[in-house]
């Protein structure tokens, strides 16, 4: 996601900390910044205070190293950020970090407030120079500090925590006081301990060569940093938090401790979501807002809606377009964007091209978008990228906000693209009264489920990993589903034959029988999505068929249903439509385990990109 990288602490005559020389504080941040650039990042900027210098900031979009630190001498701390763009596009303005009207207090921050706009609201007579969410922390520190003149920086910042509402990490500063108040609340925020220094980082990588001894905050905590120490209360108590001693070297601590960066992806998926859901969902009104707009009567005149896409964004638009028929009662097509023409018999302005890409940038999407308007049609893009290419050249965006994915095989994305793209078919199938608010609110419980729905499926990885060693040898793999089963079993398939190079195919479980079934062996696992929303019994039907013929059969599962001649079952959670959608969680596992075990670039595989840039 994003980066905060913090420290206080004293520096000798040389300039040394206990972890080796620097030139002063502002150049341990900046450093800081460097090291959590593998995160990925559209601006970054800094907040020094300096003993008699007072606060000083410097930020601005593009690349740390573009980014000038200013020389404040007498600086005894700071803190830094890297921004990955979720409010406002990348622009020096939107750069953290975010001041007060007075230019006294100075806030990092990563994760999303959703009530922000109600806060800024509230503000009214404060001046705002962002279009970010996080402006609004400073501001409300500043109201706290005015109301009370002898509350210090930590007891401000707790009352004003106690009043946003999502996901933050915050770092606060504040001119004349010489602490660095800290924040967490579902993003992750790690203290380092140091001689006489601390810090305070989103990862370890942050400060690894300076203190490899560290305190991972909980969720609901607030900690003051100084060159003494680190203070931690929770609920207004304070707490003692277990100091670990890290092993890992640079570039494993980069990935959080895990071996790939695509583990890394598909652990952060709880946290994506949240961040893909967060300040979008009314579920009590059955609404959605994703700050999208149309022209006034084009929802209820739309005949089509006509999704573009290539690999996993393409099988995340098979998934939306069955819920754009049953939620917003509009025909749904998807298309791989290679492919894609307007074509003839159908109507400009009452279709709606809708692309779907990651980056932004994947050239058949942008192609297919390009044909689209040449056509007359509106068009609109699914993607995570602000500023990139395809949100210039459509009508409208929604931005999935899933962070930064730095594995070539796509895993949280699909997710998120899923989860937008739900919201979306919420959204028009309620302005065209093809949804009631009680079905609208169904389906948005059901959203609202995910991610813990999917830290559940991850909390099972050490049996998904088991049956990775004891059936990752097949010869070749199926993986079948029906109804929204059917990208999932795809998307699946594309998983494990991206990384670990084995033969895999995804297809409709009622295919089996029309060619298929002559493949199947005892050498060919069978993968199936037998859920809710995926027609589980008749597809078990489908699995029986195989397992006759010898084939191994391991399913994702409701919980509750038992199928009793399945030889693994994976238990999802109750979620609804969006069942199969968590079953693809333990086929992304399922696919890295049986990669890794046979030692493939899992990060990099072989003869892939990222971001398709080329027709």
């Amino acid at each position: 996601m994003c980066g905060i990288i913090g420290y206080v602490g004293e520096l000798d005559s040389g300039g040394q900390t206990d972890g080796g020389a620097v030139d002063s504080v502002g150049a341990i941040v900046h450093e800081g910044l460097r090291n959590l650039e593998y995160r990925g990042y559209d601006s970054a900027g800094v907040a020094l205070v300096g003993a008699s210098s007072g606060l000083t900031v410097a930020k601005r979009s593009g690349e740390v190293d573009g980014l000038t630190v200013p020389d404040v001498p007498d600086a005894t701390h700071g803190v830094g950020h890297t921004r990955w763009s979720t409010h406002g596009p990348p622009t020096d303005a939107n750069a953290h970090p975010h001041t007060d009207c007075a230019g006294d207090v100075a806030v990092v921050h990563n994760g999303i407030v959703e009530n922000y706009e109600a806060l800024k609201a509230e503000l009214s007579d404060h001046e705002f120079t962002s279009d970010t969410d996080t402006e609004v922390i400073p501001h409300l520190i500043e109201e706290e500090l005015a109301a009370d003149p002898d509350a210090d920086l930590l007891a401000a910042v707790r009352r004003v925590e106690d009043r946003l509402e999502g996901s933050y990490a915050i770092c606060a500063v504040r001119e004349g006081n010489d602490r660095i108040i800290v924040a967490r609340r579902g993003s992750p925020l790690v203290l380092g301990r140091g001689e006489n220094a601390s810090f305070v980082a989103s990862d370890v990588t942050a400060f690894l060569e300076h203190t490899r001894d560290v305190t991972y905050l909980e969720d609901g905590d607030v900690a003051a940093l100084s060159p003494d120490g680190v203070e931690i209360v929770a609920r207004g108590e304070p707490v003692e938090r277990e100091v670990e001693t890290v092993t890992w070297e640079a570039d494993a601590a980069e990935k959080g401790g895990y071996d790939h960066y695509m583990r890394k992806e598909i652990h952060e998926q709880p946290e994506s979501l949240r961040q893909t859901l967060a300040g979008r969902l009314d579920v009590d009104a059955g609404d959605v807002d994703l700050d999208v707009s149309f022209p006034p009567g084009f929802l209820a005149d739309l005949e089509e809606i006509r999704i573009v896409a290539c690999g996993t964004s393409y099988y995340a638009g098979r998934y939306a377009a069955r819920l754009f028929e049953d939620l917003a009662g509009v025909r749904a097509t998807v298309e791989i964007a290679s492919e894609y023409e307007f074509g003839a018999g159908r109507t400009p302005d009452r279709t709606l091209v809708v692309a779907v890409t990651q980056s932004g940038e994947t050239a058949d999407t942008l192609g297919a978008v390009r044909r689209a308007n040449a056509a007359g049609a509106r068009t609109f893009a699914v993607t995570n990228t602000l500023g990139s290419t395809v949100t210039r050249e459509v009508d409208g965006t929604a931005f999935i906000r899933a962070g930064p994915e730095i594995g070539v095989a796509a895993t949280k994305t699909f997710a998120s693209q899923v989860a937008t793209l739900a919201m979306l078919a919420v959204a028009v199938g309620r302005d065209r009264g093809a949804l009631g608010a009680a079905d609208a609110r169904s389906v948005l419980e059901d959203l609202r489920g995910l991610p813990g729905a999917v830290q559940q499926v991850l909390d099972e990885e050490e049996q998904v990993r088991e049956a990775a060693r004891e059936y990752g040898d097949g010869e070749a793999f199926f993986f079948v589903g029906r109804a929204l089963g059917v990208p999932v079993a795809l998307e699946g398939a594309l998983k494990l034959k991206e990384i670990s190079y084995d033969h895999a195919e995804g297809f409709a479980a009622g295919e089996l029988k029309h060619g298929p079934l002559a493949l199947v062996t005892p050498e060919t696992p069978v993968l199936a999505v037998l859920t809710d929303g995926a027609r589980a019994d008749e597809t078990m039907n489908n699995v029986t068929e195989a397992q006759t013929r010898g084939a191994p059969a391991l399913g994702c599962v409701s919980a509750g249903d038992e199928y009793d001649t399945l030889d693994v079952s994976f238990e999802v959670p109750d979620v609804g439509v969006v069942e199969p959608l968590v079953a693809n969680v333990y086929l992304q596992l399922f696919a890295y385990h049986v990669a890794n075990d046979k030692g493939r670039a899992i990060d990099k595989p072989r003869n892939l990109a990222k971001s398709v840039t080329v027709e």
